[in-house]
């Protein structure tokens, strides 16, 4: 009996194996006929091959509109940084300016309008050579305050104006071309009244808290 048992066995074992390269085979040519029928059609081909291209051109042709693009950004906005720094000079002017105004030992003396004279010369040329290559001063006084353009700093009493309206200018902004070079510093103006209604406000909640 267990030499039967052996037997078969052995039988079975012989016959799996003699069934591995039927499988193999079986699974080799279901590969192939997987990849024939993944085959593409020469029409097919083609229509990927014009895809690839037209994807590569659109590729390349998005790469010149960026070069172009910052090429013609650096031709106009190459001095953009030195603009910046420039305004500085135009600052020290109007502080010597200022200076020179408010020294009493000088103050109403021929001298000191003559020096005044050439600031003011020197003042304009700076302008004009501003304006030549596109760099305007921003509007502020009596405009209505816009935070793309202006930096309030301060606010001043003022009931013929409109709540928010620049009627100072502290430093002078500029634009060059689209761009904003430097924001105007401004004070605005606000209503009396409305500063006494928030005062008695506040006093009303002060005396309720106190009350509670």
């Amino acid at each position: 009996m267990k030499k039967e048992q052996i037997q078969n066995k052995e039988n079975q074992n012989l016959k799996d194996e003699n069934s591995e390269p039927s499988t193999d085979k079986e699974a080799s040519e279901r590969m192939e006929k997987k990849e024939e029928e993944e085959q593409l059609s020469p029409e097919d081909e083609i229509a990927n091959l014009k895809d690839k291209v037209a994807r590569t051109f659109a590729e390349m042709e998005n790469q010149r509109r960026r070069f172009e693009k910052e090429k013609d950004e650096a031709f106009e906005y190459g001095g953009f940084s030195f603009a910046r720094e420039t305004l500085n000079l135009l600052d020290n002017l109007e502080r010597s300016k200022q200076t020179l105004e408010s020294d009493e030992t000088i103050k109403d003396k021929d001298t000191l309008k003559k020096l005044i004279e050439h600031i003011d010369i020197i003042n304009k040329d700076m302008i004009s050579i501003f304006k030549k290559n596109n760099i305007e001063p921003i509007k502020a006084i009596n405009e209505k305050l816009d935070p793309n353009l202006h930096q309030a700093m301060m606010e001043v009493e003022d009931d013929t104006k409109d709540q928010g309206t620049i009627v100072q200018e502290i430093q002078k902004g500029f634009m060059m071309k689209d761009r904003l070079l430097r924001p105007s510093l401004v004070a605005v103006s606000k209503k009396k009244a409305e500063e006494k209604h928030n005062n008695q406000k506040d006093k009303e909640i002060e005396e309720k808290q106190a009350k509670n």
